[in-house]
């Protein structure tokens, strides 16, 4: 290896080491609370109809229990309220316990024996992320399943429940959603759908065409038919940035905009969470499993026992749980008009911009007052934070006064948000025309001490702005502001922040003048169109430090990102921006990543051409570090590959590409969030386009590394299995008879075609490998042969005698002596073989999913179906065999050798443009570029 290269390369791989370290672990830590069973946890199966059982061996339904619920369950007479719980990739059923064990406990303190019955459903642990050609029988078998829990609840119920709520994670959301694509599925089975992580917007790999046709069936139906699914409310939660499997962009649910009853938001926003979770932990934890049961808890009609059919309630209480958490309680009876108690002393009218109140340690009755009616022109709002996070109303507008004391109010408190530390309330005086005071309660009868905080605003006063450094000034440029804090929020916009692969340190440091004990701050980055907002909690003073990231991108006709400040009075904040060029690199990995395994195919195609071009000038093959390193080539793949997506972009190139059925441009998931998708869905966005030269250098950085890695492997491998075999001295070491191959071939199709094609595919990468291994071994045992063979003696120029070795090829009894050129041949054919070895990796690779998939389930059926590589069993396996017996020399006679030697690059360019998504579309490429060659070998 050259060291320019190697340093080059090395560099490149600091970069992809960089952004995989910020994309795995430059988050937050685990602020989860684990959930716990209190009981030892049960699983009833629950018995399914014959057929049923018989279509679907490999999957179960159960019913989730706990001590004295379990046996009271065991013979299946349940009186509940339906809960299916759906796994996801991978997923056991058992993960159904965090939210059955927390509604056991939640139904413990019920009125009227009212409590859920979780279920949860056994799909094998399928990795159907990967494999989608399970997906369509997971939704069939989720709809007999869905019919056979109605039935247990028929037998012996006079008012049975007629829907089941399903809460899905992962893939098991999109399962549930899929559901309403069955041509026989009635849509009023189910109207509740809760979806945990689960990527609706598109795959995270598409690595076979069954799961995005599954994708494209499911979109049909909920954004071309919406209006027969308006019954039905979905709510999707996606983890945050902890969770790097499926990023939170992908949860947003695409609908038709201006859909109430689809919501999309991320599991740092929802109220009494406020933490980040990981793929996992979003099922286990107990904030956002409390969030859920209470809501359903919450949607449980209190006559029929069941969940409410009215779309209004449903869409009330979500909003409640998991976007808006006011102080009063659904259930409690909100009445517009309200009395106060008339204590005269309890009263206290404030006069001042500000309150500031300590309950005392006694229990009292205290209520403030604040006349409207001279500060309507100065101010604009009302502010006002308690750190007392009882559900009871606390802020009330005075319709009809007593002197100094209020007798008639309406209640106010219904806008009240929670935050981590407290509860704020922001009121806009323009709607309040019919107040005359506004009341603030901070009584305490029970005796437990609490603050209020409270003051008159000027919106325009307390709003500032700010740009946000360039995305490429690498840290060095600052943007900051200082607040001078006189009051309690402060609202800080932060200008051309709207694009997901921007990412900054944000630090706030705070100074107080006096130090006392203060509520602590909140600084919360509000995203306006998507529900992403995160939140930070600091002492006073203190340095905190925030990463500015978004989840999606900014539609055109959204506000800009604002940085709001919930501070402590008389204190200065300095809030400075810098540009976090790691987490750039992380945003990059999180949305392009499957653009990465792209441009390691193209490096890895350039290479093998630029291998085929060293052959056909010189007859000798190149070593296979400089193939690699020459393999990087953007001026020839992004140059092209842009124009090619200018020229794809046109409506009438668009309309002449329909009619020779040739597909359009493969392009990144949108990264806009519901609604706005639909609307933009014409003007695919440009930014990965600009991203593509790092992405290139990213992908040629793992085809460099990984080659060397499997150079390195075949080097180890071949010192353990060469006491196995015999020395060779020949460049025919591993090859095979043309009988053989005819034989090997036959017999492999045959076991693609009734098993697995990936089966016959990775046995016939066996094959290779094993040629190559032999090659190996015997150019180490040329190397050493020759190293140890007699020298002949010739004269120097000053008389001395100098040894030369032995360079012609003699024969001695018929066995050809050991010769230089021999050494040459075996050399050639290895950096041949090696080149081709790690593109011949690549369908192995891609085929690996399906693989597992089928050795997973042989115990059910001994063929895969459906087969997605079942097209690229027959070519891959017979240029497999044929490559086996290719060198250097058959390729540098073949007069195919010039026209093949030509395709790697526009195959490579036409790769990038339709491949970035449909990464299974890698493995057409690759037959297209490897049948010809293979067809070289023998012509």
């Amino acid at each position: 290896m050259k060291p320019a290269a190697v340093a080059f390369y090395g560099a490149a791989l600091v970069l992809l080491a960089v952004g995989l370290r910020e994309l795995l672990t430059g988050f937050e830590e685990n602020r989860c609370s684990m959930t716990y069973m209190f009981e030892y946890p049960e699983y009833r199966r629950v018995a399914l109809p014959r057929r049923v059982a018989r279509l679907y061996p490999a999957y179960g339904l159960y019913l989730y229990g706990e001590g004295v619920y379990a046996q009271e369950t065991r013979a299946l007479k349940l009186t509940g309220t339906p809960v299916l719980f759906l796994p996801g990739n991978a997923g056991s059923y058992k993960q159904a316990r965090s939210l059955g064990s927390v509604a056991l406990r939640k139904a413990e303190n019920m009125d009227g024996g009212m409590h859920l019955n979780v279920f949860t459903v056994d799909f094998n642990e399928e990795l159907v992320a990967l494999y989608g050609g399970s997906l369509v029988r997971q939704t069939h078998f989720l709809h007999e399943c869905i019919k056979a829990i109605l039935r247990l609840y028929k037998q012996h119920l006079k008012t049975p429940p007629q829907s089941v709520a399903l809460v899905g994670h992962s893939m098991g959301g999109v399962v549930a959603r899929a559901l309403f694509t069955l041509p026989r599925f009635n849509p009023h089975l189910v109207s509740l759908i809760i979806t945990q992580a689960s990527p609706h917007m598109a795959p995270v790999l598409a690595l076979d065409p069954y799961l995005l046709d599954f994708y494209d069936a499911v979109r049909q139906k909920w954004v071309y038919q919406a209006n027969k699914l308006r019954n039905v409310t979905v709510l999707s939660v996606g983890g945050g940035y902890r969770d790097y499997q499926v990023r939170s962009g992908l949860t947003s649910l695409p609908c038709r905009p201006g859909d109430p009853n689809k919501l999309s938001l991320v599991v740092t926003a929802v109220p009494r969470t406020w933490v980040s979770t990981d793929h996992l932990s979003i099922v286990w934890c107990k904030e956002l499993v409390l969030a859920t049961v209470r809501a359903f808890f919450d949607l449980i009609d209190a006559e029929t026992r069941q969940f409410t059919d009215s779309p209004e309630r449903k869409l009330t209480v979500l909003n409640h749980h998991f976007i808006k958490h006011p102080v009063r309680m659904l259930r409690d009876v909100q009445n517009s008009s309200i009395s106060i108690l008339d204590v005269p002393e309890a009263w206290s009218e404030v006069n001042t911009l500000r309150l500031s109140y300590s309950t005392p340690k006694e229990g009292q009755l205290k209520y403030f007052l604040f006349a409207l009616s001279s500060r309507r022109k100065a101010y604009s709002h009302f502010y006002c934070r308690s750190n007392n996070m009882e559900m009871s109303s606390w802020v009330f507008g005075c319709v009809h006064t007593n002197g100094s004391s209020c007798v008639r109010a309406v209640d106010l408190s219904m806008g009240t948000e929670l935050l981590p530390p407290y509860k704020v309330l922001i009121l806009s005086l323009s709607d309040l025309a019919s107040v005359t005071h506004l009341v603030v309660s901070a009584s305490n009868l029970n005796g437990k001490q609490f603050t209020v905080e409270c003051e008159w605003q000027r919106e325009e006063s307390q709003t500032l702005s700010v740009s946000v450094p360039h995305v490429l000034s690498f840290g060095f440029t600052v943007s900051d502001v200082t607040v001078n804090s006189s009051g309690l929020l402060h609202n800080i916009q932060l200008l051309h922040f709207h694009q997901v692969y921007q990412a900054f340190r944000i630090n706030v440091v705070s100074q107080c003048r006096v130090n006392r004990d203060r509520l602590p701050s909140v600084y919360r980055i509000r995203v306006s169109w998507f529900r992403e907002d995160s939140f930070t909690t600091a002492s006073v003073p203190s340095a905190a430090e925030i990463s500015g990231m978004l989840h999606t991108s900014r539609p055109d006709d959204s506000s800009d990102v604002l940085l709001q400040l919930h501070t402590a009075p008389n204190c200065q904040y300095k809030v400075s921006l810098r540009t976090s060029f790691p987490k750039v690199l992380g945003q990059a990995l999180r949305f392009c990543g499957p653009m990465v395994p792209v441009y390691t195919a193209v490096t890895l195609l350039l290479a093998c051409g630029g291998q085929l071009s060293t052959i056909l000038k010189s007859g000798r093959a190149a070593d296979m570090s400089q193939t690699l390193g020459r393999g990087l080539q953007p001026h020839k793949i992004n140059l092209p590959v842009y124009l090619l997506h200018i020229l794809l972009s046109c409506s009438r190139f668009q309309e002449i590409l329909s009619i020779i059925s040739i597909p359009p441009e493969d392009t990144l998931p949108p990264t806009f969030p519901d609604g706005v998708l639909h609307e933009r869905a014409e003007s695919p966005e440009e930014w990965p386009h600009l991203l593509s030269p790092l992405l290139y250098l990213l992908g040629a950085a793992v085809a460099y590394w990984g080659s060397a890695l499997l150079r390195f492997l075949i080097r180890l491998i071949s010192l353990t299995l060469a006491p196995l075999h015999r020395p060779s001295v020949t460049r025919t070491c591993g090859t095979l008879r043309l009988r053989t191959q005819l034989l090997i071939g036959l017999c492999l199709t045959v076991t693609g075609w009734t098993s697995c094609g990936a089966l016959a595919i990775f046995a016939s990468s066996l094959l290779h490998l094993y040629r190559v291994l032999r090659l190996q071994m015997t150019e180490r045992s040329l190397s050493h042969m020759l190293n140890l063979a007699p020298r002949k003696q010739k004269p120097a120029a000053n008389g001395a005698v100098e040894a030369e070795p032995q360079s012609k090829s003699n024969e001695l009894n018929g066995v050809p002596l050991l010769s230089e050129s021999a050494l040459q041949e075996v050399r050639d054919d290895l950096q041949l073989h090696l080149s081709l070895s790690v593109l011949l990796m690549l369908p192995v690779m891609l085929s690996a999913p399906s693989l597992i998939h089928w050795i997973r389930n042989l115990r059910f059926s001994t063929r895969l179906d459906p087969d997605p590589w079942w097209l690229h069993t027959v070519p891959l396996i017979f240029v497999y065999l044929l490559l086996i017996n290719c060198n250097t020399l058959q390729l540098s006679n073949s007069r195919l050798l010039p026209v093949i030697s030509c395709l790697p690059l526009p195959l490579a360019i036409t790769m990038a443009t339709f491949s970035s998504l449909h990464l299974y579309r890698v493995a057409y490429f690759l037959s297209a570029a490897l049948v010809p060659l293979a067809f070289c070998c023998v012509l």
